[in-house]
């Protein structure tokens, strides 16, 4: 077992008889409705394929729990390396910020939303690839007969996710969420401290709906500090797509 949560646990497996290794989430069959759609959701994660976002292999149910079968990546998440084992320069963030572009436009292409873009959902692999990992928030969106993505974590998300939305706000179609949720996952990689740091979620979600940007240290570099902002606009139609940021200055460095 490599971990658990609310979610369930997660297990390192070797297939027989090959050795082949894959990752296995246990989910506890609790919520016959929610499974199934777990299910649906997963079936359609099967078909996706790109270097810079964790491969599913689909699923698997008991009587008692659901299996969801993926693709193993043994470097951890970012979150480990930004908060336990090295501060991170800007450089570091830069080429990280970039594969997860890369990754993100894929994934929008795809008409898929991710919803939940932070550290701790981010994977490396032994060769420094950043991997996009946890897509239990994901959603494959209908652009005629749009369906939002989840709640998301408070402090990556953005002014109009559902909780705090507008519903009279126009132009809304989930993808500027995740570049939301990119620039402070920019932001948290730079200042090892998640966005709104220190404040109570309630307090969180009340700035995020008044429009409130999280703070941005005036010591980080300017062209970070500009890719940070691009991201972070409150109107989500300002906000450029994956395709556009990669060809920002930030992520384009030596």
């Amino acid at each position: 077992m490599l971990g658990s949560g609310s979610f369930g646990e997660v297990y390192k497996v070797m297939a027989d008889p090959h050795g082949f290794l894959f990752a296995a989430k246990k989910v506890p069959l609790t919520d016959a409705q929610k499974v199934s759609s777990i299910e649906r959701e997963i079936d359609l994660l099967c078909h996706l394929r790109h270097e810079n976002i964790v491969e599913y292999f689909g699923t698997k149910r008991d009587e008692t729990d659901l299996y969801v079968f993926l693709e193993f990546v043994n470097g951890g998440s970012i979150i480990e390396k930004v908060y336990r084992e090295f501060p991170l320069n800007d450089s570091q963030v830069s080429y990280y910020t970039k594969e997860i572009l890369k990754g993100l436009e894929y994934l929008h292409e795809q008409d898929v939303v991710h919803g939940d873009i932070k550290c701790a959902n981010l994977l490396l692999n032994e060769n420094g690839v950043v991997k996009i990992a946890d897509f239990g928030l994901a959603k494959v969106t209908d652009l005629k007969t749009l369906r939002k993505s989840g709640r998301g974590t408070p402090a990556w998300c953005a002014p109009e996710a559902p909780e705090v939305i507008n519903l009279k706000r126009q132009g809304w179609n989930g993808f500027q969420a995740d570049i939301w949720s990119l620039g402070c996952t920019v932001l948290e990689m730079l200042t090892k401290n998640h966005p709104y740091y220190g404040l109570e979620p309630w307090t969180i979600w009340y700035q995020i709906g008044e429009g409130i940007l999280p703070k941005i240290p005036e010591t980080l570099s300017e062209d970070s500090q500009k890719f940070i902002l691009k991201c972070l606009q409150v109107n989500p139609e300002k906000r450029p797509t994956a395709t556009e940021l990669l060809k920002h200055r930030f992520v384009n460095r030596s």
